[in-house]
Order: structure tokens, then sequence, then C-alpha cells
């Protein structure tokens, strides 16, 4: 069983479950960072902003990928949650790295270009996505708290990623066009640094 659009693109019920599993699982470890404790409203808040950054972010390079002709599916990286949620608890507000899982893609060798031009749309929806928060945070005052998660979190998860370092989705961007790179990785660095 599966969600299946007339491109192709489709979502498997162990894909879904690897994608619910590693939402769930990074937004709880971003409630309780830095205090320790479960606070109801600040989890949803962070699971619409966190959630959305996240999945979409992965689903941008799923979809590329399908559409260059190659298979995809996202798996969660066990390790990598249970660390989220470790340091969520142990470092007492210092630091918390989630590394949840990934798009791996298989059934074609794609060429450098579309490496990178895979590896690059994980950023930009998160562009796109701080972008949309920002609006939010403008036109609907009242939603401002909110957006303003929304935005950090999406500039913070489109700049980290595209830390050209192995195997971070950087690495392949900078490595098919250096150009395109400095241009998405600045906008999504502009934000973080003239709103925070």
């Amino acid at each position: 069983m599966a969600f299946k659009s007339s491109k192709g693109f489709s979502i498997s019920l162990t894909e879904a479950m690897h994608i619910l599993v590693s939402v769930a699982t990074i937004s709880l470890a971003f409630t309780l960072f830095p205090v320790g404790s479960f606070d109801f409203d600040k989890f949803t808040a962070i699971l619409i902003t966190v959630g959305a950054g996240f999945v979409l972010h992965e689903l941008g390079h799923k979809y590329l990928a399908i559409n260059y002709g190659a298979k995809a599916e996202y798996r969660a990286w066990t390790w990598g949650l249970f660390l989220a949620l470790g340091m969520a608890f142990l470092t007492n507000g210092g630091f918390i790295f989630a590394a949840p899982g990934a798009v791996y893609i298989f059934g074609k060798t794609v060429s450098k270009e579309e490496n990178g031009r895979i590896a690059l749309a994980g950023p930009l929806v998160n562009l796109a996505l701080a972008i949309v928060f920002l609006a939010i945070g403008v036109l609907l005052p009242n939603l401002s708290a909110i957006a303003g998660i929304g935005v950090y979190v999406n500039a913070f998860l489109g700049a980290f990623n595209l830390i050209p370092f192995p195997p971070l989705d950087g690495s392949k961007v900078f490595a098919w066009n250096k150009g395109v790179w400095a241009a998405i990785f600045l906008a999504n660095a502009s934000i973080l640094f003239l709103l925070f």
C-alpha cells in the first residue's frame, strides 16, 4: 500500500512510518531541549515548524530524484534519532544534533549535475518555507511566535545542510556548481543573520 501520484512519486507505508517516527522523535527532542521537560504547546509549534521543514526537505530530494528517473526512499537513522533525544536530555542547553535519516537514491546512476540538483532541492525547500513563515509572521501577527520558529528552523536547516562537507547536501551542490551553492547558502544564512 502506498500513496502514488501520476508522475511516479509514491510513499510506501514503510517510508511513511520512517518519516512519522523521525518527525515525532526530532520534535520531541527539540521540545525537551534545553530544559528537559515536556510542554505540549511547544511540542505542537515544533512539530509544525521543524516537522514541515524536515519532511518537505527530504521529499524535495525524493521528488527531484524520481523526476531524473531514479528511485528514492526515506529511511530513518535509528542511532541519529537516539542521539538527538540523548542530547536533549544530557547537554543541558548546550547543543543538540539531529540526524534523523536521509533519502536514499537507487536504480539509476545520476550525473554530477543531477546529484547536485537533487541535493539542492532540500535546502531550496527550506529557503522557500523560511520565506513563507516570514510572510505569515508579517501578515498574521497573532501567529508571529510560531512563524518566527518556522523562519529560524528552516533558514538554519537550509544553511546547515549546505555546509560543503560530506555527507551534507552542500558537498554535492558545491561539487556541481559553486555559484549556485554560494547563492543559496548566502540566502539562507542571510535570513538567520538579519532576523536573529
